[in-house]
């Protein structure tokens, strides 16, 4: 239904989970599809996947924690593609504990990967799609950031801190028919999910409307909406994919 052919992305975190689902989701429908993190070894993989499946993915080497990197990035992409359509910031980090006794670096690495490095990104992504009067922009945020979570203080105020940030976003470049959207996943099965002790991902669940954890093509599915030209009239909009643990 929802076609992006033509169209270039870059997914951040873009090497497993929800990103990798992102990702292939983005390519299936059309796109060509920069795959960015900071493990090139898990990309290959998600590459030959996309390529298999007949789509076009590109490799990009990004710590986004990293100013530098951030920037030649970006110019690889445009370098391969010429352009660059959408920007999908998923890339992100945990460093829990509670706030008491949370340490410094711990509470700066958070806020530097998940809010700071998606900042980063963005500047690098305004000027071609200003030049093209066309992007989306899609954060991916956090049920935590609308519900709270003890021990997460950290995350939870990176993750909120995107929210603020895509609403500024949206009204700054909304004439420039850029649109800017949050996603704000609940708990999905995912890396981060997996070291649960099963009883507790039993409890986890009980608790969800849905009666089930998220699955990442539940989030992926929400993005490539966002991304299509069907959803240009949405934007500073955060679309919650949480199973109805948390309604607004």
């Amino acid at each position: 239904m929802f076609r992006l052919q033509d169209r270039v992305a870059l997914v951040t975190g873009a090497s497993r989970g929800i990103g990798e689902a992102v990702a292939r989701a983005l390519a299936e429908a059309g796109a060509s599809v920069a795959l960015a993190a900071r493990d090139t070894g898990k990309l290959a993989a998600v590459k030959a996947g996309i390529e298999a499946a007949g789509g076009v993915a590109f490799e990009v080497a990004l710590d986004v924690a990293d100013p530098a990197q951030v920037k030649a990035g970006f110019r690889q992409t445009l370098e391969r593609f010429g352009r660059l359509d959408i920007l999908v910031n998923n890339a992100g980090i945990t460093r829990d504990g509670l706030s008491l006794r949370m340490k410094p670096e711990d509470w700066e690495s958070v806020l530097r990967t998940n809010l700071t490095g998606a900042h980063l990104c963005v500047q690098q992504a305004i000027p071609p799609m200003l030049r093209q009067r066309w992007g989306r922009i899609i954060n991916i945020s956090s049920v935590v950031a609308e519900m709270g979570n003890a021990g997460q203080a950290n995350y939870i105020a990176s993750k909120a801190g995107l929210i603020g940030l895509t609403k500024a976003l949206a009204t700054e470049l909304a004439s420039r028919n850029i649109t800017v959207n949050a996603v704000a996943p609940g708990f999905v099965a995912t890396a981060m999910t997996e070291s649960l002790p099963e009883k507790a991902a039993e409890q986890l669940a009980s608790r969800i409307p849905l009666g089930r954890m998220g699955q990442p093509a539940d989030v992926a599915a929400a993005v490539l909406f966002l991304a299509t030209e069907e959803a240009g009239y949405i934007t500073g909009h955060v679309l919650d994919v949480n199973g109805g643990i948390y309604m607004a």
